[in-house]
């Protein structure tokens, strides 16, 4: 692979490593554990997917619940463009800045499939993700997995995680107990782990890869989780930052005042 211009790669551009051959890709986004959580799911009306790629996700949830409308979130325009026809509606946005276009507990399930590790933005992501969603609604999220086996060896010897370079696309870690302990900090209560599996396994081919994701999810290549929203919302991921006074200038939109990174519009304070 080259760059465009017919030079070698630039660091952080996608390679072919030597294993890769041994190596079933479709694993990582894990259209089987999609499929499985969806099929626990009733009474499926509205659906969005935020970051929805090429429209896997939306096409599985359309065979297993045809009535369901489908709609797809996506900033990139040619994902945008491809999108039309695999979900009955399409939105372009920016997700780290512009505000879901739901009303609030308006949606039954979101979505977020090898998404949020691209972003910084998680406690706005999480805000408008949170206030579209009705009580007893599911949140379905997978991420690359920072605690996967073969990332506990590389830095065992000094190496970076794979997912997780400095110059890559990779800007957010997860893990299954970090990520847990991140939605009870913000909103306490707000939701229950209805289900969690692994997919993808280093440098496995694929019949191995599923059997150890199994039995040992936390030390897959990718994790999913599957999310009931127990309660009402009442903006608790916009105010975690300013609440816990993270030194960070999250993006919050309005809805926080009290913060010293807070704004009342985008120029930068005279």
């Amino acid at each position: 692979m080259n760059n465009g211009t017919g030079e070698k790669p630039l660091y952080g551009q996608t390679t072919q490593h030597p294993l890769a051959g041994l190596i079933d890709p479709r694993e990582t986004y894990a259209p089987h554990v999609i499929a499985h959580f969806v099929s626990l799911l009733n009474n499926l009306r509205t659906v969005v997917d935020v970051g929805a790629g090429p429209g896997r996700d939306l096409e599985i949830v359309k065979r297993v619940h045809p009535e369901a409308i489908t709609i797809a979130v996506e900033a990139g325009q040619e994902y945008a463009a491809r999108l039309i026809g695999k979900a009955d509606a399409v939105r372009i946005l920016n997700i780290e800045r512009d505000p879901l276009p739901f009303s609030d507990e308006s949606v039954d399930l979101v979505i977020a499939n090898q998404v949020l590790e691209h972003t910084k933005e998680v406690f706005w992501i999480f805000h408008e993700m949170s206030r579209s969603l009705k009580v007893g609604g599911h949140l379905l999220i997978g991420v690359p997995n920072i605690a996967s086996l073969h990332n506990r060896f590389l830095l065992l010897f000094g190496k970076q995680p794979t997912q997780h370079k400095l110059c890559s696309a990779h800007v957010r870690p997860f893990s299954k107990n970090d990520t847990l302990k991140f939605f009870q900090a913000c909103f306490p209560q707000g939701y229950y782990l209805a289900g969690f599996r692994g997919s993808q396994f280093y440098p496995f081919p694929h019949n191995a890869a599923r059997l150890l994701a199994y039995f040992l999810p936390t030390a897959a290549f990718s994790i999913f989780f599957l999310l009931r929203k127990e309660r009402a919302y009442r903006d608790e991921f916009a105010t975690y930052p300013a609440r816990a006074c993270l030194e960070t200038n999250f993006y919050c939109g309005s809805v926080v005042t009290g913060s010293q990174y807070h704004q009342e519009t985008g120029d930068a304070a005279s």
